[in-house]
């Protein structure tokens, strides 16, 4: 796990030794839910959270309007930067502006994409070298487990990423093979003894082979490629519930931390609530495009709907806000993974060909809203959805995703009445293809604070990136 120490990541702004005060009417805090609160800060981190008109005289004062939240800056644990090697798929400087102006402070890279990728020390120094000087935002890593790098987990951790990641399946790119379950029985015992956590993407071979034909990725008898119909057949829930089944399993036999990402089967949730409720250390994300979305809305050839696991159909989607509801499944994370336009097959609109993955690093708190406001929650469960559930999850509790005492100063102003709608020009990150285009959110962040400091304010971006590595290691990236 992360230590909490930092190495600056670019242009730092001096903190302010006077203190200053934000506040508002709508203020989100741990406990207490949402109400009138100021927070007081000094030196980039929240000294105190009294009412509303404790203000001393002579303090500098951010007022947030009484129709707009304060919430702690977003904690997204789950984005593929893809820098260095891919950096036309994103880099830290467009996915950390995105970022910003999603109200997104904190977020944890993905290992693989990159060219290296973080499953090695040298990997790892590869991509905080690039990062350096380019974050608007605070940045930290997943470490990989491929298939023989279990030596290479100790230097990983010592290094501080945050946990580590394995595909059950191919992972679409050679760099990052995936795992077998021989795989997992050598790196468990290594990942226990380092407390480390292993994110699983939970989907294995045999249901998806069984589906498109033994060995070859062909499209099932009398459909078409372009028809999203023909797609979620290849890649049947099955595929899911069996990779749940087995880290289940392995989870319990060995007892290592084990958190299962995007998950979109409503089938295996029985099995997580009982392997939950019998005390095995398992914990679920999922994605916003499996709440929004639903299979059976998806055009012809609309191939920036395709992910992996796949958007599943409308059912499913309200057997997944249920398991939110429940706490079967724990936080709600972007898994933004763009690709360039042509990788997207737009012209074809061949769903079994293009590139799987969803960019909507920017969106999550407006869609995320949107969709739960529909249906009966407040702004208190996307407090933990989307804040301090993500920050528990890589170690940063006590610093991230709360209003809180001795917490960073990471703050987002939004209106959760104030209506948009998506159009690529808005979007920050680096390809705009997205299938929330022309959709029509609720929730407009306003203004975005990093230990204090405003960075983003109405659509402008101020000053120069000085977002934080959330890295241990005492060499320098650069060194």
């Amino acid at each position: 796990m992360t230590s909490g120490k930092g190495v600056n990541c670019g242009l730092s702004f001096p903190m302010p030794n006077q203190e200053t005060v934000i506040r508002g009417q709508q203020v989100g805090l741990p406990e207490r839910g949402v109400g009138p609160a100021s927070i007081h800060i000094k030196d980039g981190v929240i000294a105190r959270v009294s009412d509303f008109d404790d203000v001393p005289a002579g303090l500098s004062v951010e007022e947030a309007g009484d129709d707009t939240m304060v919430f702690p800056g977003l904690v997204d644990t789950h984005v593929h930067i893809n820098e260095p090697g891919r950096t036309a798929w994103e880099g830290f400087a467009t996915a950390t502006r995105a970022a910003a102006a999603g109200g997104v402070t904190t977020l944890i890279d993905m290992p693989l994409n990159s060219i290296p990728p973080t499953t090695s020390r040298a990997g790892l120094l590869a991509k905080a070298a690039v990062a350096k000087g380019q974050c608007f935002v605070d940045v930290g890593f997943w470490g990989g487990v491929v298939p023989g790098n279990t030596n290479e987990l100790s230097d990983l951790a010592a290094e501080g990423v945050v946990g580590f990641k394995c595909f059950l399946i191919h992972s679409g790119v050679d760099e990052f093979p995936n795992v077998t379950e021989a795989d997992l029985r050598a790196a468990l015992p290594e990942l226990k003894r380092l407390d480390a956590m292993l994110i699983v993407h939970a989907e294995v071979p045999g249901p998806i082979e069984h589906a498109c034909g033994v060995g070859k990725q062909t499209q099932p008898a009398g459909s078409g490629a372009s028809d999203y119909a023909t797609f979620l057949a290849s890649r049947p829930r099955a595929a899911e519930n069996e990779a749940v089944e087995l880290m289940i399993r392995l989870c319990r036999e060995f007892g290592t931390r084990v958190h299962i990402v995007h998950h979109s089967s409503a089938d295996a949730l029985p099995s997580l609530r009982a392997a939950r409720a019998a005390g095995v250390g398992l914990s679920v994300e999922t994605c916003p495009h499996y709440l929004y979305f639903a299979a059976e809305d998806i055009p012809v050839g609309a191939t920036e709907f395709k992910c992996c696991p796949p958007i599943r159909e409308r059912e499913n989607r309200e057997l997944l806000w249920q398991a939110l509801a429940d706490g079967t499944i724990d936080l709600i994370v972007s898994d933004h993974s763009p690709c360039t336009e042509d990788l997207k097959l737009k012209q074809t609109g061949n769903f079994l060909e293009a590139w799987g993955g969803i960019a909507s690093l920017q969106l999550r708190l407006p869609i995320m809203w949107t969709a739960a406001a529909r249906r009966g929650f407040s702004s208190e469960h996307l407090l933990k959805w989307l804040c301090s559930a993500p920050a528990e999850q890589v170690g940063l509790a006590g610093r991230k995703g709360k209003i809180a005492a001795g917490y960073d100063a990471d703050l987002v102003f939004w209106k959760p009445g104030e209506e948009f709608t998506v159009e690529p020009g808005m979007l920050h990150h680096r390809n705009k293809l997205t299938p929330y285009r022309g959709e029509r959110l609720q929730g407009v962040v306003q203004k975005t604070f990093l230990r204090g400091r405003k960075i983003y304010d109405g659509g402008e971006f101020l000053g120069e990136p000085g977002g934080n590595l959330l890295w241990s290691t005492k060499r320098s990236p650069s060194s």
